[in-house]
């Protein structure tokens, strides 16, 4: 298969629980995702992603590009300027990039990671 499509994404609802993320003493953010394996290309994770509000730390090991599709908040990457997201933005992030995520309302993407 050449094409790999992901239906009405904003509505998938069969999310798989990862667990939490967060901070010591915030409130830990709920994250959910479905991950879609292009055939032949497996080293390639794309699929969707739910984060509920909250603050954590992340690093982003390999590049990664992502589609907002829900949802708002702010990453701020070590040593710059923080970046405002919401619905309808697109991020890409360089492999290992490091920073504060802070979900202001519920966040859902589309990513691909290299």
């Amino acid at each position: 298969m050449k094409v790999q499509q992901i239906r009405q994404a904003a509505e998938v609802s069969a999310l798989e629980d990862w667990g939490t993320a967060g901070l010591p003493g915030t409130e830990p953010s709920r994250v959910s995702g479905r991950q879609y394996v292009i055939p032949g290309h497996e080293a390639i994770d794309t699929g969707v992603f739910e984060c509920s509000p909250g603050t954590y730390r992340r690093s982003v090991k390999q590049a990664e590009v992502m589609h907002f599709i829900k949802g708002s908040g702010t990453f701020t990457p070590d040593g710059e300027d923080t970046v405002r997201f919401a619905a309808g933005d697109t991020l890409f992030f360089q492999a290992n990039t490091e920073g504060l995520w802070n979900i202001d309302e519920t966040l859902r993407k589309i990513y691909v990671i290299f």
